[in-house]
């Protein structure tokens, strides 16, 4: 996005579509992580074994898409490296079938599970306020009531043709901002990534235009910068780019979420008990591999 933004590139509507499509694929996947895990880090081993199993669906929709399952370079500038395979819309459709109503059955297992909610309700509880002081982005904050989402409020791409909601907590199972509503949050997120891929399989249908630009290899933005975030799993992922004419960038930053939403954890974690730590940690989804670039 922020390269196409420099050069000022306007993207066929068949590839920003897809784009949409997979992105919430991706969404998807990402929290049925954070889900499995989760459950482990309060001690619960079943909900792993069962997010992993529709994650596998997940992955195994990518690698037909490109070949990888972890490591895509799917998105290229300009669009996409391929196309959408034969069926792939059947595929997807397929899975969005199977898929949905394991949400319900995630829930039934640990979401109003006693125990599970006696670990996260009332527990690592994040105020508005610490949150926005921290910069915390995503589903952390959410989770604590402000209804912040760039797919929403700063579409990019073409979110703004589908409907969806802003899910945010509420303190339903106790505080607001605690680690039940963050837990929450990525889980109706789910049901709405379901909605989005579902229209955009729609869209895709009676989609014009090829699926990407053909920018060539010496591609080579006019001078200037920019800095463009897009909505991650976890939350805004920016990135900062300074041209000088040339085909590599003068300075490039990436601003990623749970670096900034791993900060705040000091602060959450005063005056807890420490067997509480793993449950606040895991509810604000830290990958470090993220953090540390």
């Amino acid at each position: 996005h922020a390269v196409e933004k420099l050069a000022g590139l306007e993207l066929p509507r068949r590839a920003e579509l897809i784009r949409v499509l997979i992105g919430e694929l991706g969404r998807i996947g990402s929290h049925l992580v954070s889900f499995g895990t989760y459950g482990l880090d309060i001690g619960a081993f079943t909900p792993f074994l069962y997010a992993f199993r529709e994650r596998e669906y997940v992955l195994d929709l990518f690698e037909m898409l490109c070949g990888a399952r972890l490591t895509y370079s799917f998105f290229t500038i300009g669009g996409t490296t391929y196309d959408l395979p034969e069926n792939y819309l059947d595929k997807v459709t397929e899975f969005m079938d199977y898929f949905e109503p394991k949400i319900k059955e995630y829930n039934d297992l640990l979401t109003y599970n006693k125990i599970f909610i006696k670990r996260t309700a009332d527990v690592g509880v994040l105020s508005p306020e610490i949150c926005t002081q921290y910069a915390i982005t995503g589903p952390v904050l959410r989770g604590s009531g402000i209804a912040y989402d760039l797919r929403r409020d700063l579409p990019y791409g073409l979110y703004d043709e589908f409907d969806f909601d802003v899910i945010v907590g509420d303190g339903e199972m106790g505080t607001l901002g605690d680690c039940w509503d963050r837990y929450m949050v990525r889980m109706k997120e789910m049901v709405e990534s379901c909605k989005i891929v579902r229209q955009a399989i729609a869209k895709l249908k009676d989609a014009t235009g090829d699926y990407r630009l053909k920018v060539g290899r010496n591609f080579k933005p006019a001078d200037g910068e920019i800095y463009v975030e897009t909505e991650n799993p976890r939350g805004v992922l920016g990135f900062y780019l300074e041209s000088q004419g040339g085909p590599m960038p003068y300075r490039a930053k990436a601003r990623a979420a749970t670096f900034c939403n791993l900060s705040v954890t000091e602060e959450v974690c005063k005056d807890v008990l420490l067997s509480d730590v793993p449950a606040i940690i895991g509810s604000i989804d830290i990958v470090m591999g993220q953090v540390d670039r």
